[in-house]
């Protein structure tokens, strides 16, 4: 029975397998700076001779759009290994590098777009002039690349020496030769062939063209892979051009202006083990997040009723209050004492000097008629005789009728003009329970409400 191979045995196999397939790689053994050598290293047993291909990639950062950047295309001198030439490129413009060997196009990687550092040296270049490449291409349609749709690249033949190339290259992944169909002329589209690009929807794309004179000397474009109105992906395989994983090829090299460096294998595997605790951190979150919305909406299921909203009683307390035993008696001071309305006899105003005050008598009558009213005194015992100082305090009893015009006890008038005076009916009120009082039908009267005797407090049942 063959033995099973062991899980880190296994591993082993498939770096050295995928070492074997890559065969080789390079490096930048000096940093992209404006006019300085920028020098490569390859590792790894390739095919030789190397060549290197140096892509202009994002805008021009001189005024006016000016573009002195062109593609170089360089093979390593004697087959060597390492390869140095002066970059014409300015500062804070960026390029991305391919490596090749005998064995293909983009054999040895491609890297990231690489940003080149500034110096006081400016003399490669003319900052007022733009260069052109030999002769450009077109794609039809016009700057836009659908995955798995048919396109037309062309040129003018007459500006072209040799035989055209295409190669497709993908930043920090895939570079690799675009195939070439048969090749038609076209009145309004010149010469060129049908393409279908095999490669993932979102990818950045460069198609960058040249001739016998080398590559790129047809120049490049720039290109956002999309999935057009009605997406397409029958063409896409597991072989299909693609950005790929791991450390971009170049080793460490600035990528930005601001002095971002690519990581290199190390500086991956760092990034890789934050972006696991990130992941961690931000699950563990989510998990704790869900937890006390869960606590909360079980919660508010099991609060009792009692704990609810309930209405407030000012006679009865809160279920939840500390009431005192039934047999309680508060002391003296705090025990209510009834106010009791004293049965009122009038006795005599004071006139003034002008006569302009009357004087009123029959105590007696005014009793009778407070006794009598249905919102009088309730027939309770009534204290002492009480004297009025007020006139106003006489007018309920003498507007229902107490002192009548020709009563033997009544009112003696002292005014010069000899006319009564006219009285206004108040009605008189007290609770004894602090409750609202009861309206008297068919009676317009003024009422006065005074303090409630708390005489007839009850709990409810």
């Amino acid at each position: 029975m063959p033995r099973s191979l062991p899980a880190s045995e296994i591993l082993l196999a498939l770096a050295l397998s995928a070492s074997l397939v890559s065969g080789y790689s390079f490096t930048f053994t000096s940093q992209p700076q404006q006019c300085a050598d920028l020098s490569l290293q390859i590792s790894g047993s390739g095919e030789p001779p190397y060549s290197v291909l140096i892509i202009p990639y994002g805008p021009t950062p001189l005024p006016n759009n000016v573009e002195v950047r062109t593609i170089v295309y360089q093979q390593f001198p004697d087959n060597g290994s390492s390869y140095s030439f002066q970059l014409k490129f300015p500062a804070t413009s960026q390029f991305v590098t391919v490596v090749s060997d005998n064995s293909g196009f983009g054999s040895g990687g491609t890297s990231v777009a690489a940003t080149v550092t500034n110096s006081s040296d400016t003399n490669c270049f003319n900052a007022s002039q733009t260069v052109a490449p030999d002769f450009p291409f077109n794609i039809n349609p016009p700057n836009q690349v659908v995955s798995c749709t048919p396109s037309r690249l062309w040129w003018n033949s007459s500006q072209v020496q040799g035989n055209v190339n295409f190669q497709g290259v993908i930043p920090g992944g895939d570079s690799f030769s675009i195939p070439m169909g048969a090749i038609t002329n076209e009145s309004s589209m010149g010469t060129g062939f049908q393409w279908t690009p095999t490669v993932r929807p979102g990818s950045t794309l460069m198609v960058v063209s040249g001739d016998a004179r080398g590559l790129g000397t047809g120049g490049s474009g720039l290109y956002t892979v999309s999935a057009g109105l009605n997406p397409n992906s029958s063409c896409i395989t597991n072989t299909s051009p693609s950005s790929t994983a791991g450390p971009p090829a170049g080793g460490a090299y600035p990528t930005n202006a601001s002095g971002g460096m690519t990581s290199g294998s190390s500086g991956s595997s760092s990034n890789n083990t934050g972006a696991i605790v990130g992941g961690v951190i931000g699950g563990l979150a989510a998990i704790v997040m869900l937890g006390l919305v869960a606590f909360y909406v079980i919660r508010r299921k099991i609060v009792p009723k009692s704990q609810k909203e309930q209405p407030v009683n000012l006679l009865h307390g809160d279920p939840d209050d500390n009431e005192p035993p039934s047999n309680y008696q508060p002391p003296p001071y705090l025990q209510p004492e009834p106010y009791l309305v004293t049965e009122p006899t009038i006795s005599s105003f004071s006139q003034h000097e002008d006569s302009a005050r009357r004087s009123i008598a029959g105590s007696a009558l005014l009793s009778e008629s407070l006794a009598s009213s249905p919102h009088g005194t309730m027939a309770r015992p009534q204290s002492g005789v009480t004297s009025f100082s007020d006139p106003r305090s006489l007018t309920p009893d003498l507007e229902l009728g107490v002192l009548a015009q020709g009563s033997s006890t009544g009112l003696t008038n002292s005014r010069k003009s000899g006319m009564t005076r006219q009285l206004r009916a108040v009605n008189i009120i007290q609770h004894e329970d602090a409750g609202p009082s009861s309206a008297q039908e068919g009676t317009e009267l003024e009422t006065i409400e005074i303090p409630p005797a708390y005489t007839n407090i009850r709990k409810e049942p």
